[in-house]
């Protein structure tokens, strides 16, 4: 047998830099057409037709969200998401809706997070009328059986009894607590006494206060027919009567708790310092975003200053980071971080800490502002990736007040943004001095000590209170 000699000669003198490649434009984005209408009950429809395939997909939106529930029964709004649907309804059991829905591959699903509600739904183009039927009454008549709470309070309980396992949970938890509060809606946690308060009437209260079709939007893509499907639409929720005395609600106040410090959580089996570093941050909605996430781009990834110096140069980080992480209606936060070595936590902090700073003195170079604004901008195009992700957008940005345009004026804004932009937002809206220091890890085998970083070190307990074989049976 001859084999012949494989000549990779070519690979040598053709192969170059990765700064070196010449890539073609990117395509323009264009949104899809849709139309956007609002029923006589006061939903807001949005439909996207898609034909690629034979399936349909719907969501909706809730104006409600677990940063309304009462500090006693934290969990109330999870729990009401994950039983509206597993609860069954006032015409189909659970198990009746199970196998409907598995019979024809579809799903119908339902969740409560912090700032909204959601309910979805997939169906083939052919089992639609059936599934979007089941998915109408899950919104509108589901009964919340109580053995379905059981089982969800049960699941909640133990993963109260697991948040210890992960030092990557332990740290985003308890960093979250340090920069709102450990009472803020927007840190708050579950715990087992919480889980005990609330009962199946907490639940169907918690659900009335918010799902009317005037506190919904409603978005469906996919292969269908416009006409018939607002035909459908009007059919299964047309008669779902508003309620005209719906008031938005006042969301939680928010300012930084702490301001400074440094902060320990005493893990002796981890081998390596898990930390976040950071402040209250902003929203979406400043018109300095799209600087600061050309900031982003300058101290992250593969070329990014964090990656260059405290990773590549000085060897101090399995990963690091820093990121201005803003939120669409309250304040987000700026999170620095990453894993390193026990006895270089404190060189890795240091470091971290003199990057911040470099950033807001050091003028980035036309090479980095290239990369940085390059990088944004070509990850612009993974919003779009298909008509639903795009529809989704548009739902998120009416409900939270942004313009249906707001993505591309940001497009525009980095496309935009300079070297003086960049250093301006480090100056104005990073924040040294405020700067919170979590470190998740062994602290006798941090050498050396955290001392070096502030005078004081405070210990964070993240002892479990109570116990679940305390369940009450509610």
């Amino acid at each position: 047998m001859c084999f012949g000699v494989l000549n990779i000669s070519w690979a040598a003198t053709a192969a170059k830099h990765y700064t070196e490649l010449q890539l073609p434009p990117l395509p323009q984005v264009k949104v899809p057409k849709y139309e956007r209408t609002v029923m006589n009950n006061g939903m807001v429809v949005y439909l996207m037709e898609d034909h690629e395939l034979p399936l349909v997909s719907g969501s909706v939106i809730v104006r409600t969200g677990d940063r309304f529930e009462s500090a006693d029964k934290i969990g109330l709004a999870r729990l009401t998401g994950i039983v509206m649907r597993s609860g069954g309804t006032q015409k189909h059991t659970p198990d009746q809706l199970n196998e409907m829905l598995e019979q024809r591959a579809a799903f119908v699903e339902t969740g409560i997070g912090e700032t909204a509600g959601n309910a979805s739904f997939q169906a083939l183009s052919e089992d639609l009328e059936m599934v979007f039927g089941l998915f109408s009454e899950v919104l509108r008549s589901p009964v919340f059986a109580q053995e379905k709470l059981n089982l969800a309070k049960t699941q909640l309980r133990g993963a109260i009894a697991r948040r210890n396992d992960d030092p990557d949970d332990i740290a985003s938890r308890e960093f979250q607590k340090l920069i709102y509060g450990k009472e803020s809606p927007y840190a708050r946690t579950e715990e087992y006494a919480t889980l005990n308060n609330i009962s199946r009437e907490d639940l169907v209260k918690f659900k009335e206060q918010s799902f009317y079709p005037n506190n919904i939007i409603l978005g469906i893509v996919g292969d269908f027919d416009s006409k018939k499907m607002r035909s459908l639409i009007e059919a299964k929720l047309g008669d779902w009567k508003p309620n005209p005395k719906l008031a938005k609600p006042q969301l939680p106040k928010v300012s930084q708790n702490k301001r400074g410090g440094v902060f320990i959580v005493n893990q002796p089996q981890l081998t390596q310092s898990n930390i976040l570093m950071g402040h209250l941050g902003g929203q979406f909605k400043s018109p300095d975003y799209p600087a600061l996430d050309v900031l982003n781009g300058v101290l992250n990834g593969f070329g990014g200053r964090l990656f260059n110096e405290v990773r590549s140069r000085q060897g101090l980080a399995y990963s690091v980071y820093g990121s201005w992480s803003p939120r669409y209606d309250y304040p987000g936060m700026f999170i620095a971080g990453g894993q390193t070595r026990s006895d270089a936590t404190v060189q890795f902090v240091k470091a971290l800490q003199q990057e911040i700073k470099r950033i807001q003195v050091q003028s980035v170079t036309p090479k980095e502002l290239a990369f940085a604004k390059e990088s944004t901008l070509n990850s612009f195009v993974f919003n779009f990736e298909d008509p639903g992700q795009t529809l989704s957008r548009l739902m998120r940005y009416e409900y939270y007040g942004y313009p249906s345009d707001f993505l591309f004026r940001y497009q525009k804004a980095v496309a935009a943004t300079t070297a003086a932009d960049v250093q301006r937002v480090a100056r104005k809206y990073l924040k040294p001095e405020s700067l919170v220091t979590l470190i998740v890890g062994n602290q006798n085998a941090i050498k050396p000590s955290l001392t070096q970083l502030a005078t004081q070190v405070v210990p964070i307990d993240v002892t479990i209170p109570g116990s679940p074989t305390q369940a009450t049976k509610n």
